[in-house]
């Protein structure tokens, strides 16, 4: 135990004044530092490259019985909004699920991009962008739509009308 009254108290001590034996401490501490960052980041990197095998993209025949002229034609369809991306990216919707007024279009789809709790999902009406409307002819005759959830809500990205029969 020091005695702190001997030791200056309260007394100001000048700023550039450093106690001797702080400098060799912290060289001791900081390598100790280093070593252990150096380590975590080792065994970080160790794992990462363990598991990025794992999370590749699969094919597990879903898309067996697609035709290649047409998942091609999918693949470059384009809206003023860019890319479609895929058939797989897109819905096909019943008629009742779109209409057409003065030339615009509107969807009924999901509110959400996932499944909440297994439960029937409430299906709202989204206008359709007019850059979003695919200009050329529907080869597979059905009516298709690209949303995108956000989060400021659902957006279309393209949509093409199909037959309304």
């Amino acid at each position: 135990m020091t005695n702190w009254i001997d030791s200056g108290g309260d007394e100001p001590r000048l700023y550039s004044a450093l106690p001797t034996n702080c400098r060799s401490e912290q060289r001791r501490i900081g390598g100790a530092i280093r070593r252990r960052n150096l380590t975590r980041l080792t065994s970080t990197l160790a794992l990462i490259a363990l598991a990025a095998p794992f999370g590749h993209a699969r094919d597990r025949g879903q898309f067996v019985n697609t035709n290649a002229e047409l998942k091609a034609w999918f693949d470059s369809l384009r809206s003023g909004k860019g890319p479609c991306c895929s058939d797989a990216d897109g819905s096909a919707l019943q008629d009742s699920d779109w209409d057409s007024k003065n030339g615009h279009y509107r969807v009924r789809i999901p509110r959400y991009g996932y499944a909440l709790d297994g439960q029937q999902q409430e299906l709202v009406w989204v206008d359709v962008p007019e850059e979003a409307v695919i200009s050329e002819p529907n080869r597979v005759g059905r009516t298709m739509v690209w949303p995108i959830y956000g989060y400021m809500g659902v957006t279309i990205r393209c949509f093409m009308p199909g037959s309304m029969t």
